[in-house]
């Protein structure tokens, strides 16, 4: 989880921000763009913002404090990924309706439990999976650490394995 706050040793929003964050047990990186003419380039570089608190959260850039905002950008950040592209696959095209595996992220849950693209994933934790919307609502309830039985289609024949999230 990366998350980076921008601010200013005097600004009440920043404090709220940095208070939020350790009330959540969120590790953050602090940079005072008072004291980091580089910081301050980054922060309106990211933002298009010269006010503080600015907060990056992974992809999000939050100006102010804005909570829901942070809540929305905090519970994507630990949301478990599989690391893979998948589509929806049909018995017609792959021989069996699931998630095709189209790309395998390095070093993500997929390659690690040994998923190649053209796999088609037809089942996880013993629930049947009939596309990329049914796969990504199976895995959307994984815990961080959290481990699943995966069941699937390699080259006509059925094989499983265990992702590690």
């Amino acid at each position: 989880m990366s998350v980076t706050v921008y601010t200013t040793p005097t600004c009440p929003y920043c404090r709220q921000v940095k208070e939020y964050l350790k009330s959540r047990s969120v590790p953050f990186t602090e940079r005072d763009v008072t004291q980091e003419p580089g910081a301050a380039e980054e922060m309106v570089r990211l933002s298009g913002q010269q006010g503080v608190p600015v907060t990056v959260a992974g992809a999000e850039v939050i100006v102010g404090y804005d909570r829901p905002r942070l809540d929305s950008a905090l519970a994507a950040l630990e949301r478990p990924r599989l690391g893979a592209a998948v589509a929806d696959a049909t018995r017609s095209a792959h021989g069996a309706e699931g998630a095709y595996i189209g790309r395998v992220r390095p070093g993500g849950v997929a390659e690690r439990a040994g998923l190649r693209a053209g796999d088609v994933i037809v089942s996880l934790a013993d629930h049947q999976v009939n596309g990329a919307i049914g796969l990504e609502q199976l895995v959307a309830r994984v815990r961080p650490g959290g481990r699943l039985a995966v069941e699937y289609l390699r080259d006509g024949q059925v094989q499983q394995a265990m992702l590690q999230f």
